[in-house]
């Protein structure tokens, strides 16, 4: 099991940080410009586990430094289904988090979501 969906399935939000390179980027479902940085991708996985209700993985796929996760998350009365691709760099630290959710109902349920939770994000980065 890799270590990420290790810390998501006990709810160790806290261990998320160490698990991302100090300059990962986050590839989101619902916004075109990519997200970079640590601080900034912790502070949108926090926004994330707030939003999706009865989030479970139900898959996982890897292939040397490329996991998939499959998952199945509510969001509001709209059910997801998704993957998180991770790529980790040389020091198994994840430097790519793309994030892709299905139906488009559920992404845009996902995206109305996280438009209120950026406020949030905003004030965990000190943006306010």
């Amino acid at each position: 099991m890799h270590p990420f969906r290790a810390a998501i399935e006990k709810g160790d939000i806290g261990a998320l940080p160490a698990l991302l390179s100090e300059d990962v980027t986050f590839l989101s479902p619902v916004a075109f410009a990519p997200y970079e940085g640590r601080a900034t991708v912790s502070a949108i996985l926090r926004a994330v586990t707030r939003v999706f209700a009865d989030f479970r993985y139900v898959n996982e796929i890897n292939d040397g430094r490329d996991h998939a996760l499959v998952f199945k998350a509510r969001v509001g009365d709209r059910e997801v289904h998704g993957c998180d691709f991770l790529h980790q760099d040389d020091d198994g630290l994840i430097d790519e988090f793309c994030v892709m959710v299905r139906p488009l109902s559920g992404a845009k349920a996902l995206s109305d979501a996280m438009a209120v939770e950026f406020e949030a994000v905003k004030r965990d980065l000190g943006l306010d």
